[in-house]
């Protein structure tokens, strides 16, 4: 059942969706890949949860910047730059070819025209193009129910983050996998084996336990609460996790809690931080965490 601030989220009416606003992301994000300087774990590409939807961030474009946000509430993309000007992109019903080519005309018309590689990224089979990819759906309300359980989980990963003061990541949404995520470092390398995807040879190439919300996938049609180390350590799969809920996901390789789990607790942010702070607690002790050097008091409490 929904609760105030946490509204159900079936998978099976945000489907299709989904899948092309994955890929509306994806083409919003390769444009932060193209201009923006690399940041370590890639987290210079993530998208940025915000009061509207999910914006951008500034992003450098010569001697200028400019700001690409998708507004959930107007139902459009909207992209402003530092000097005043905007333009829009309505959020309908409409293929992915033609949310790109909107997109791009878009940035061309300010001036801004870099180049970017259309094929998404992070799909398993063969990817399509943006430009060839025919697929067409938005639902409005779909996408404003997910958008506010993303808010929801956000608003608990600020509080799980506030006690670790070792490198940690902000809420960054990643548009390669089309979650939400946190991660926390403990300071040792983890370096990839020879022939990793560059992705994950420089998004995973120091140790960390990374938790976040992911909304599934035709494969795994369950919105879901995640948490995972890398590397993994041995007895990970079999140690027990908090809440009663909340299981090892073998198919996954990871810790989850279903947000529909979540949400029959009848508080589903206290049951989300406990797996958070559980999976964390259990990981940093399996592979022998300096927990005394990583966290510290967190003022006014």
């Amino acid at each position: 059942m929904a609760i105030d601030g946490w509204p159900e989220l079936p998978y099976e009416p945000f489907a299709d969706t989904r899948d092309v606003l994955h890929m509306w992301t994806q083409v919003v994000g390769k444009v932060k890949l193209a201009l923006c300087p690399y940041l370590n774990e890639w987290w210079e590409v993530a998208l940025h949860p915000s009061a509207r939807g999910l914006t951008s961030g500034l992003i450098p474009w010569g001697e200028e910047s400019f700001e690409m946000e998708f507004d959930f509430v107007a139902h459009r993309l909207a992209i402003r730059t530092a000097a005043g000007e905007e333009r829009t992109v309505t959020l309908a019903p409409k293929t992915v070819s033609a949310f790109h080519a909107e997109v791009m005309a878009a940035l061309a018309s300010l001036g801004v025209e870099p180049t970017i590689s259309t094929l998404p990224a992070e799909l398993p089979g063969e990817p399509v193009p943006f430009e060839d990819d025919d697929r067409v759906g938005y639902d409005a309300a779909a996408v404003e129910r997910w958008w506010h359980a993303l808010l929801a989980i956000e608003r608990v990963i600020q509080r799980y983050r506030t006690p670790f003061s070792g490198k940690s990541s902000g809420a960054l949404f990643f548009w390669g996998g089309f979650d939400l995520a946190h991660a926390r470092f403990s300071g040792r390398p983890a370096p990839p084996e020879p022939g990793t995807n560059p992705i994950l040879a420089y998004g995973e190439d120091q140790e960390n336990v990374a938790i976040g919300f992911w909304p599934g996938s035709r494969e795994f049609p369950h919105p879901l609460l995640y948490a995972y180390i890398h590397p993994a350590p041995d007895g990970i799969a079999g140690a027990p996790i908090e809440p009663a809920a909340a299981r090892w996901e073998p198919t996954l390789g990871e810790f989850v809690l279903t947000y529909a789990d979540a949400l029959a607790t009848g508080d589903p942010a206290g049951a989300i931080a406990i797996f958070f702070q559980s999976a964390y607690e259990l990981c940093a002790g399996l592979s022998g965490w300096d927990r005394e050097a990583l966290e510290g008091a967190v003022p006014g409490e």
